[in-house]
């Protein structure tokens, strides 16, 4: 028996429980705005050198929900810290969207970033997947697929692991554990997704506590963005040559 079957197994004879529960929770969950400002922007522009292009597609995190302005986002964090390892400046674009899975990205945000270039590209999903419940299949699928538009461009590509949902104190204790369960099944295709395509996978080192959650309980707050993005500044500078 598969992985997924077994959760399938366990979750359907606790729909009736666990479905009132999630119903509850989007009804009266607090709902953060996206970032205001440019989704984009350049690090340490001060530093010598040909910037390197950055960018970031995924759901929420990478649209900045959480923090006020883009300059608090992952986005920008992660070029800060990119610059200050590299020395030299990092030119960034967030191509995110608050809801949004992976298929959806594929056909949605995609199209809009190929027109340009860029040196390396963070891919950030997994909490809508989870969620909604996207057939394995298809998850794999669209990130490959991503994955392999930006590689044809000469675009050396990254996962964001996904973020273990038991840790969301947004969510009813059973709703926890059924999706935390879940992401860590969809993190464990993703790292074989990115061993299958030389990608690299990043592990998501933030400490669930409290000062490093948005007031909403599920998405980052700046603190937390700013540990986030360092590190995959640790992943993605130290394994990766970058020409300048």
């Amino acid at each position: 028996m598969s992985r997924h079957a077994l959760w399938w197994l366990v979750a359907v004879p606790l729909l009736p429980l666990a479905l009132p529960l999630a119903l509850h929770t989007r009804r009266t969950a607090l709902r953060l705005p996206v970032a205001q400002g440019e989704p984009s922007g350049i690090a340490a522009a001060h530093l010598p050198g040909e910037p390197l292009r950055l960018l970031l597609i995924g759901e929420s995190t990478v649209a900045g929900v959480g923090v006020a302005h883009f300059d608090q986002s992952l986005a920008s964090c992660l070029a800060a810290a990119m610059a200050e390892r590299l020395g030299r400046p990092i030119c960034w674009r967030a191509c995110g969207e608050n809801g949004i899975t992976a298929p959806q990205a594929q056909e949605r945000l995609l199209p809009r970033v190929l027109a340009e270039s860029a040196d390396l590209a963070l891919l950030v999903f997994g909490v809508n997947d989870t969620t909604h419940l996207t057939a394995s299949k298809r998850w794999l699928q669209s990130l490959a697929g991503m994955a392999d538009a930006l590689g044809e461009r000469g675009c050396r590509v990254a996962f964001s692991a996904v973020p273990p949902l038991q840790h969301f104190s947004a969510l009813p204790w059973l709703l926890r554990q059924l999706m935390g369960w879940r992401a860590s099944l969809l993190d464990r295709e993703l790292r074989g997704l990115a061993q299958r395509l030389g990608a690299l996978h990043c592990a998501l080192d933030l400490p669930f506590e409290a000062h490093y959650l948005a007031e909403d309980g599920y998405h980052p707050s700046a603190s937390g963005y700013r540990r986030w993005a360092e590190g995959l500044a640790e992943r993605v500078t130290p394994l990766r040559q970058y020409p300048l």
